[in-house]
């Protein structure tokens, strides 16, 4: 009978609304007495069943009678029987070859990062998922994700969320990728401009408008996850940025376009930001997946006309200039028994370049006397072993071409 049911969720769950959110925690495997492996495909890789779960509102199916609630007797209450909490660790070992810029040999990595998660069910398709980095690299980072979903409001199928998330989350989630190598196209800034496709502030609407098609709308503040002013704001311009993205299936197929425009000022002079691109997803069989991604990002002035004669800009630029970086990444997935197996094969690639040494990937070059970068050219492969359900092992080899640098990581990703 039991088995039943979860198959008639499982059903329900497969013809939910499309995925804005990007994650699962195991305080939902606890309240419903499921393996991570029912939405992971290994942790923290969401499988589709995984997607349509957090689209859902971490519900099963919207609407869902509550569960693991308190009968406090006031139907205008949705009290959870214990606080929904989670913890991520991220322990690494890094070995490097000294190429180009030195730097150390071995690095023990541990802890990477450590999460404090929670998430759930507030009220009626209402519900909430935050995190705080107890310590990312070596510092007390903060809140990241924070935000409340309002699932199928009024009954439209529009998902709604509101506070600090992602912006490239309706493309390619980074945060629960499974490379250590990150997807450096979405983390471009460019001199001194603030806009990237990583955290923001702001609020993101999605729906599925016809069969196979997704669409987002986002509006958000473009600054990132700044503190707030003296007049204690977030914003500090007038404007606010946009970003949409539309996506089709055709079978295994996705294709997907995306575009963000914002525009900013400082010290009187202003920059416009535009950002634009196409997405695809394609998958072979069961068992191999390969996504990719390309972005043109055209900044007008991201220096705000700060380059002079007695201080140039970078390359030498006495005078306000507009940019162009290209950006690509592509991942190949490898699933040799299956999803819900206990191998998988991950490589990715990433490309970035620009006209002039204007960028920004926050991997070290801004503590150099350069500050930028002009090209970012990487490629890694990994080997990851479910050792538990909840517990990973991975490894990963990279070699960046620019750097003539090699890399080679070994670690666990854990979660309980």
């Amino acid at each position: 009978m039991l088995r039943t049911a979860r198959l008639a969720v499982l059903a329900a769950i497969a013809i939910g609304v499309p995925a804005v959110a990007s994650a699962k925690i195991p305080a939902f495997a606890r309240k419903y007495s499921v393996s991570c492996a029912l939405c992971h495909a290994p942790i923290p890789h969401l499988n589709t069943f995984g997607e349509k779960f957090a689209a859902n509102g971490f519900q099963m199916a919207p609407g869902e009678a509550p569960r693991d609630t308190i009968d406090t007797g006031d139907p205008l209450l949705t009290l959870p029987r214990s606080l929904p909490l989670a913890i991520r660790m991220d322990y690494f070992a890094a070995a490097y070859t000294k190429g180009r810029s030195g730097g150390p040999q071995a690095d023990f990595q541990t802890p990477w990062v450590i999460k404090l998660l929670s998430g759930g069910l507030l009220a009626h398709n209402i519900s909430y998922y935050t995190y705080f980095l107890l310590t990312e690299r070596g510092e007390v980072a903060g809140l990241e994700d924070a935000y409340l979903q309002f699932t199928d409001v009024g009954g439209t199928g529009i998902n709604v969320i509101a506070g600090q998330f992602t912006v490239s989350d309706p493309l390619f989630k980074r945060e629960i990728r499974l490379s250590y190598e990150d997807y450096q196209a979405y983390r471009v800034r460019v001199g001194e401009a603030t806009p990237d496709l990583t955290y923001d502030r702001g609020v993101m609407a999605s729906l599925s408008p016809w069969e196979g098609a997704d669409f987002s709308v986002q509006v958000v503040n473009g600054q990132g996850l700044n503190t707030a002013s003296s007049s204690r704001q977030f914003d500090r311009n007038t404007p606010k940025n946009v970003a949409v993205r539309l996506s089709q299936e055709f079978g295994p197929l996705r294709i997907g376009g995306f575009a963000y425009t914002g525009s900013e000022s400082s010290d009187g002079a202003s920059n416009a930001t535009r950002i634009y691109g196409p997405d695809a997803s394609l998958d072979l069989g069961t068992k191999a997946r390969v996504n990719a991604q390309f972005l043109r990002r055209l900044d007008d002035d991201p220096f705000f006309g700060s380059c002079s004669a007695s201080s140039p800009c970078p390359g030498g630029a006495t005078s306000s200039f507009g940019t162009t970086v290209d950006a690509a990444f592509g991942e190949v997935l490898f699933w040799p028994q299956g999803q819900s197996g206990r191998f998988v094969l991950t490589g990715s690639y990433n490309w970035v370049s620009s006209d002039r040494p204007v960028i920004s990937l926050r991997l070290g070059e801004q503590d150099t006397p350069a500050r930028y970068l002009r090209r970012y050219n990487a490629v890694s492969g990994g080997l990851h072993y479910v050792l538990r359900r909840n517990i990973r092992l991975t490894s990963e080899l990279g070699w960046d071409f620019e750097q003539n640098r090699g890399r080679l990581i070994g670690g666990t990703v854990l979660a309980f």
